[in-house]
């Protein structure tokens, strides 16, 4: 190929480029998701041209404009002319859905793993309660009373509970996560055990006729609560998977490369966690009826429906960009 053929192959994508560039210089306030997701294609591209136009055309004029728009764009890119706000929501409104849409095999394996740990311990505390005593731990078993349910709703210190619930969440979240380096198998006993702790207590209030109260107390911070915790178990999967199954690379390599995948799903999860820490500090030990408890519940399920929704568009609209740019 000839400097003149590498030109008019590539020149409309530079001409892209530019534009784009000067775009997002102008109105930094209103750039979407898919415009930076549409920058750093074309940025990725140039950068390869460059390295092209460097090895076999290094005294034309056309390796000095492309060194020129390539670090132009790298200055937008990396040097914080792109806010570090306009990152965050890129993240969070298509990466990071973008992320879930590509493992939602494992996200969905982590949430089977849960249930089948929580059906067993229903299945057995149901018949016979006695058994709580040998599947809690004895500091959970022993501080269960289904009678005295709802007693304390509003005397409570909520920001001190919130927070050490949050806090507690995301631990088991990191654990569940980290675990993907024990090729999965603490992963997998972390969520198969939450799932055990679930259905073990579902089942004893099921024993004092407290069903309903039981997860008027549970769903409001559950739905999303859970949901963040699957995916962080997915994330850990992921990663244990890609070890113990490496295919023709090694798992040094492997390990590299999912373990910053696995990490992006986990960063995804911490909005969550956030939010069903609030709810259950706030809002779960609330002296409210339980109607409003499962009010709450159905908001969370709506809104992660419809953030899904919003950010598998705005996915689906970035990878068309790219398909159609490539």
């Amino acid at each position: 190929m000839n400097v003149k053929q590498f030109v008019k192959q590539h020149r409309e994508n530079w001409k892209q480029l530019e534009t784009l560039s000067a775009a997002l210089q102008k109105r930094r306030s209103t750039i979407t998701g898919e415009d930076i997701t549409q920058f750093h294609q074309l940025y990725q591209k140039a950068s390869q041209n460059l390295s092209y136009s460097q090895t076999y055309f290094p005294e034309e004029e056309v390796t000095h404009y492309l060194n020129a728009i390539v670090s132009k764009s790298h200055n937008l890119l990396y040097k914080n002319q792109m806010t570090s706000m306009m990152q965050i929501r890129h993240f969070f409104g298509t990466k990071f859905v973008g992320l879930l849409l590509e493992q939602w095999k494992l996200i969905i394996a982590a949430m089977l793993l849960f249930f089948v740990g929580g059906a067993g311990s229903f299945i057995s505390v149901a018949g016979d309660p006695l058994h709580i005593y040998s599947i809690l731990p004895a500091d959970i078993a022993q501080g269960v009373d289904p009678e005295k349910l709802g007693s304390s709703d509003g005397a409570v210190d909520s920001s001190l509970m919130s927070a050490s619930i949050m806090t507690n969440n995301i631990q088991v979240a990191i654990l569940a996560f980290a675990g993907g380096v024990t090729f999965g198998i603490l992963t997998v006993y972390l969520l198969i055990y939450n799932g055990i702790i679930i259905g073990a207590l579902a089942a004893l209030f099921w024993h004092h006729g407290k069903t309903y109260d039981f997860w008027a107390y549970i769903v409001p911070h559950g739905m999303i609560e859970l949901t963040a915790i699957f995916i962080a178990g997915g994330a850990g999967l992921l990663m244990g998977y890609k070890l113990f199954v490496p295919g023709n690379l090694s798992r040094g390599y492997q390990l590299k490369v999912q373990a910053k995948r696995s990490v992006l799903l986990l960063l995804g999860t911490i909005p969550l966690f956030v939010i069903a820490g609030i709810i259950e500090g706030f809002i779960t030990p609330a002296a409210i009826s339980l109607e409003a408890k499962y009010f709450v519940a159905f908001v969370t399920v709506i809104g992660l429906i419809l953030y899904m929704i919003a950010g598998g568009l705005s996915h689906r609209k970035g990878t068309s960009t790219a398909n159609y740019d490539s």
